[in-house]
């Protein structure tokens, strides 16, 4: 099968960063399901790896952790999908990726494909909503708010305080552009989206946000001159090094804190303390690395999306179309993500 890798890590200007493979087919065994890819979407995680994590044994390295395909064989435990069957998924941060014509995934982070989405539409998506669902039912506590027809989520706390006030920051990008849907249609809260350049901002209130302010700038008197004297949540997805002061300042007293970024200063937690801020880190990936007991969380939530996304309440987060799915073009689509201008997500299609 076709598939696109690396041999070592490089800055993605180099010729060999990534290279397009001939690999053997893989075979389904157990829970796994095998997917053909039909489209793909980049994410930072694809550029972070490449650039930070090295093959093993001289075989090479095959990353990409979003999709959209159909099943084409599965495993001899699997009850969720059968051969036929249109997915979508995120993958699993340590086995192959989906950057080859065939993947092998666990049917329990699997859902079904959006009926009224492109193969393109739906790629950009899972690994975004998975994060972004997570972060505010997960996380943060809040109840989705889902219509009566879906299946209900099956986290253990209902709570939907009618006075939340979510400050996101970054909500431009991958998952803040699924996460300003979600917690506007799905909660109570007043979002409050940041954004930097005009072409963000106009996406953001797009979105729904009921108000976008620069990141910028400093924050606390942007959301004072929208007579919001603090926050009750806030989701911080980029450069929380930069904002963390700010960030404590904005919060209310017992409020709380989501990040999902690295860092590259470290944050002092007790300056949490005097407010008895709460701090939470979300990995979409640490279901499926550890196996966990509530794995299957995953293919619960991609499905609800799914169901939201044809009843029209939820958009593609779709950006750019990169092309054919070969190594040419994910180099561009990495140099792309690099440069921390993408609005949207960049996808690419077939082999």
């Amino acid at each position: 099968m076709k598939a696109i890798g690396y041999f070592q890590s490089l800055p993605i200007d180099q010729k060999d960063a990534l290279i397009d493979l001939q690999l053997d087919k893989p075979i389904a065994k157990g829970r796994d399901i095998l997917v053909k890819v039909a489209a793909v979407s980049v994410n930072p995680v694809d550029t972070k790896v490449r650039a930070a994590m090295p093959p093993e044994n001289n075989q090479p390295k095959v990353i990409g952790w979003d999709a959209v395909g159909e099943v084409v064989a599965v495993g001899g435990q699997t009850e969720l999908f059968k051969v036929g069957d249109q997915v979508w998924y995120a993958g699993d941060l340590i086995r192959s990726g989906s950057n080859a014509e065939y993947q092998l995934v666990d049917e329990r982070i699997v859902g079904a494909k959006p009926n009224t989405l492109s193969n393109v539409e739906a790629a950009a998506m899972p690994l975004t909503a998975i994060t972004a669902w997570e972060l505010l039912f997960d996380r943060l506590d809040f109840y989705p708010q889902l219509p009566s027809d879906l299946n209900r989520y099956e986290n253990r706390v209902q709570n939907n305080p009618d006075d939340a006030r979510l400050l996101i920051i970054g909500a431009a990008g991958g998952v803040g552009s699924i996460l300003t849907q979600l917690a506007k249609q799905l909660t109570n809260a007043t979002v409050i989206g940041t954004a930097s350049r005009p072409q963000s901002e106009s996406w953001v209130k797009e979105l729904g946000a009921d108000h976008v302010i620069n990141h910028r700038e400093p924050l606390v008197p942007q959301l004072k001159a929208l007579g919001i004297n603090d926050v009750t949540h806030v989701i911080s997805l980029t450069h929380t090094d930069q904002h963390y002061d700010q960030l404590v300042e904005a919060l209310a007293p017992q409020g709380k804190l989501a990040l999902i970024d690295d860092p590259q200063k470290p944050i002092d937690i007790m300056a949490l303390k005097i407010k008895s801020i709460s701090l939470h880190w979300e990995f979409m990936y640490t279901r499926s690395m550890f196996a966990t007991q509530d794995i299957q969380q995953q293919h619960q939530l991609l499905t609800l999306l799914s169901q939201l996304i044809d009843k029209g309440g939820i958009k593609t987060t779709l950006g750019e179309h990169y092309g054919t799915i070969n190594a040419e073009n994910l180099k561009r689509a990495h140099a792309h993500i690099e440069s921390n201008t993408a609005v949207g997500k960049v996808v690419l299609e077939g082999f």
